[in-house]
């Protein structure tokens, strides 16, 4: 039976079902696995950026925007909307199969915004042709 989203063990549950899928992508899995190299860091890094998001904690320190611009470059300006579409939907299909509720559903409202975000960020820092 599905639960609502009530504490960082639910968000660290997410985080790891989620990236479970990502690494087994055919599309999205070859960029995340030549950029972490310690999955196990990430995880709880990004547990830490998620738990954020939902509980307003103040565990996450970095620059999301930062850090996908220098993967972006590194992977030669080739990311675009439909990484960030897979991405997306694995993230709510990830939500849907675990948790039910208002959590749950802020948690899919953030990414959508946070994906745009970042993809219109990363698209700006490109060089000018």
């Amino acid at each position: 039976m599905k639960k609502e989203i009530t504490n960082r063990a639910d968000i660290a549950l997410l985080v790891t079902s989620f990236y479970t899928r990502i690494r087994k992508d055919v599309y999205l899995a070859p960029i995340f696995n030549r950029h972490i190299h310690d999955w196990e860091a990430h995880l709880v890094h990004l547990t830490d950026f998620w738990e954020a998001q939902l509980f307003f904690s103040k565990k996450f320190k970095g620059n999301p925007l930062q850090k996908h611009q220098e993967v972006d470059a590194i992977e030669g300006y080739t990311i675009n909307e439909q990484h960030f579409g897979i991405w997306l939907n694995h993230w709510i299909q990830t939500i849907d199969d675990l948790y039910v509720g208002e959590k749950a559903a802020t948690l899919k409202n953030r990414a959508r915004k946070i994906g745009t975000f970042l993809h219109v960020g990363m698209f700006n820092a490109r060089p000018k042709k």
